[in-house]
Formats: C-alpha cells, structure tokens, sequence
C-alpha cells in the first residue's frame, strides 16, 4: 500500500489541529504549514477536502482559523485518507469484496478482502486523540515493534 504525500499531509495537519484543540482557538493554516513542513499552498487544499469531508471546520478573519468538527477521539486516520483520497484499499479503484476471479486465480479475491481487513483494523484503530496524545494503542505499537516490521521487503 502507498501512503499519499496529500494523506500523510493531511493526518499530519489535523493532528495539529487535535493537538491546538486545548486552546480552544481556531488555528491558523501557515502556523500548522510552519509546525508540520507542509507548503501552505497544498495544505489549504488539503484543509478544504477535511472541511467537505466535516472533519474540520473554519473562519476567516484575523480571529479565524481551523479547528476539530468533531472531537478527535471520534476521528480515525481512515476518515482522514478517505476524505483527501478516496477509499484506503482497492484494486484497480474497485473494492475488493466485489471483485471476481476465474479459474486458478480465484482466491485472490480473498487475500485482497485480507488486506483491506487488515488495512482497516489499523486505520480505523488509530484516532486523531490517540495519535495527538502519543498513546496508540497496545496492538498498533505491537505490531510496529515487531523485529520485521521496520525492515524492507524489496
């Protein structure tokens, strides 16, 4: 799987957001531009697809900002993907529950249900709370410790 410069850009930037959130305060797009390097241009529409997607809301003005739309512990890092790019896991744009082989290549339709499964338990088990407050959860630092996990696979 291939994580997107604009999905990475964007999980990083709302958990900006969910870490300002204590502040009460909208926070303003260069100042989450300058604390994640994102260049401001790219960030400010990455924000709008959050926005669209109600994930964050904003104001313009010299009080306005971004901030949450809902609270960050009922945001899942899947929210974040699947509002900047769509679906996080598909074969050739088509989900793969629905897909059908023939023949000999048949249970390939399973493995891809596999790895959307298993794609899902990580994405949807990680909330922007989480993420921001630096405690993820026992099975994601679990699996990220594993002595293969860090290691290329070619």
């Amino acid at each position: 799987m291939r994580i997107s410069a604009k999905a990475d850009y964007a999980i990083r930037a709302i958990t900006e957001l969910a870490a300002g959130a204590a502040t009460g305060k909208p926070v303003k797009g260069d100042r989450v531009a300058t604390a994640q390097e994102i260049p401001l241009k790219f960030l400010e529409n990455i924000l709008v697809d959050l926005r669209h997607a109600g994930l964050v809301a904003s104001q313009r003005g010299a009080e306005g900002g971004y901030w949450l739309a809902r609270p960050a512990a009922e945001i899942t890092l899947a929210d974040v993907i699947r509002a900047v790019d769509g679906p996080p896991a598909s074969v050739r744009g088509t989900r793969p529950g629905t897909i059908v082989y023939q023949g000999s290549a048949q249970p390939l339709a399973d493995v891809w249900v596999a790895v959307r499964a298993a794609l899902h338990a990580v994405l949807e088990g990680v909330t922007l709370a989480e993420l921001a407050g630096g405690t993820l959860p026992a099975a994601i630092v679990e699996l990220a410790a594993r002595p293969d996990a860090r290691e290329p696979k070619g």
